[in-house]
C-alpha cells in the first residue's frame, strides 16, 4: 500500500478531493492511506510562527527551516521505508508530466510540502526534499492545488484502483502522443456522425485508425511532443502525408 502524506497549513482543502471518486476509491481497497499533516503543529516557539521576513530585505514571508525538517523527520521515522520520496511543490521545480506520474507511482511512501506565502529557506531544498515540481509555468498561492494534481495522476495509475486495468495505458502522454478521439451512442447526432470504421466490427482497421488519428492529434495540438518520439516506418509515412496536406492548405 502506497502512503501518502501532506505537509499543508491548510489541511481544510483535502478531505473534499481526497475523499470522492477514484481517490476515496483507492483509499477503501487499501491502495493507499493518506494523511494530512498541519506542519504549525512542529513550530518550536510559542506563537506557532512558521514564516519570517527573508535576510537582505524584499517583499513577503518565508517558511522557516525548523518545521519542516522537524515534520519530515517525524514522518520519516513512523515510515515503513528507508527514505521517502519529499516533493517540494515550487515554481522553480521541474515540470510535472505523465512520465514523472508513472515514476512517483512506483514509490512507497510520498510525502508532500506544501509552501506559502513568498518561498523557502533553501536549507530545505538542500537538505530535506527529493524532487522539486511545477505542474506548470505559472504561480499559485500555494502548493495544496499542485499536490492534489500530483496524487490524483500518481493514484490512478496503483493497481486495481482503475476498474479497467487497461484504463491508463493509452491515456494521452502515456504512449508519447496524445490519445486518439472518441465516441459513443447514439452513431448520428444532430447530422453528426461517428466515423464508419469504428462501427466496422474490424479490430485492425479500427487500430489503425486510432493510431493514425493519435499521431494526426499531436501533430497538429502538441508536435513538440513528437521531437522525442521514435516513430516506426507506418507513422513516418502518415507523418508526411499530414505535414504535406497542411503545406496545401497554407
Amino acid at each position: 500500500m502506497m502512503k501518502i502524506d501532506v505537509l499543508t497549513l491548510f489541511p481544510e482543502m483535502f478531505p473534499g478531493v481526497l475523499g470522492t471518486s477514484i481517490l476515496k476509491r483507492a483509499e477503501d481497497i487499501k491502495a493507499v492511506s493518506y494523511r494530512i499533516v498541519n506542519f504549525r503543529d512542529y513550530a518550536d516557539n510559542k506563537h506557532h510562527t512558521v514564516d519570517d521576513y527573508p535576510y537582505g530585505g524584499g517583499a513577503g514571508m518565508v517558511l522557516k527551516p525548523q518545521p519542516i525538517f522537524d515534520a519530515v523527520a517525524d514522518l520519516t521515522v513512523k515510515s515503513e521505508v528507508e527514505k521517502p520520496r519529499v516533493v517540494l511543490l515550487c515554481p522553480q521545480g521541474a515540470r510535472y508530466n505523465q512520465k514523472k506520474a508513472e515514476e512517483l507511482a512506483q514509490a512507497d511512501h510520498l510525502i508532500f510540502i506544501c509552501g506559502h506565502y513568498e518561498g523557502y529557506d533553501e536549507r530545505i531544498r538542500e537538505h530535506v526534499v527529493t524532487d522539486e515540481i511545477s505542474i506548470g509555468d505559472f504561480v499559485l498561492t500555494g502548493g495544496e492545488l499542485g499536490a492534489m494534481v500530483i496524487i490524483d495522476s500518481v493514484v490512478r495509475l496503483l493497481p486495481d484502483v482503475l476498474g479497467n486495468q487497461q484504463s491508463h495505458i493509452k491515456d494521452s502522454f502515456s504512449t508519447g502522443l496524445l490519445e486518439h478521439p472518441h465516441y459513443t451512442r447514439p452513431a448520428e447526432f444532430r447530422d453528426m456522425k461517428v466515423p464508419d470504421v469504428l462501427l466496422s466490427g474490424n479490430h485492425r482497421l479500427i487500430d489503425e485508425w486510432r493510431a493514425k488519428e493519435s499521431l494526426k492529434r499531436t501533430f497538429l495540438r502538441r508536435p513538440d511532443l513528437l521531437e522525442d518520439f521514435e516513430l516506426d516506418d507506418k507513422q513516418k509515412k502518415w507523418l508526411q502525408e499530414l505535414i504535406q496536406k497542411q503545406e496545401r492548405n497554407k
